[in-house]
């Protein structure tokens, strides 16, 4: 586990960002990703009839629509114990594989940090 307050601010502030998000909208998980130039894409998971992406695959998708050349951190709030592969995938496709993604549980403790590669 990360002590939360160890973090640097900015990776504090998507893992807040992300938390928000997720109890805002009452989804399974918020995320939210950082890119190249300090903007922030924040989601939550969309799980429509049609569409079904996680938070951090939506969080990375607003970034690439808003014209993100690649990512700096991406965090994700989950009950889950890890960022899943596709959820890795799709930080790496942008970010690339030393992109760190904090994985964090509902009360914002990071649990781990992971590379997306």
């Amino acid at each position: 586990m990360t002590d939360s307050n160890a973090l640097d601010p900015e990776d504090r502030k998507i893992v807040t960002l992300a938390r928000s998000a997720r109890a805002r909208n009452g989804v399974p998980e918020g995320a939210a990703v950082r890119d190249e130039t300090g903007r922030t894409y924040v989601a939550g998971t969309v799980d429509l009839a049609s569409l079904k992406l996680s938070a951090l695959q939506t969080a990375v998708a607003m970034a690439v629509a808003s014209g993100a050349k690649s990512l700096e951190a991406a965090a994700v709030v989950t009950d889950a114990e890890s960022a899943s592969e596709e959820d890795r995938a799709a930080v790496r496709d942008l970010g690339g594989a030393k992109t760190p993604v904090l994985v964090a549980g509902p009360d914002g403790t990071v649990r781990t940090t992971v590379t997306a590669g």
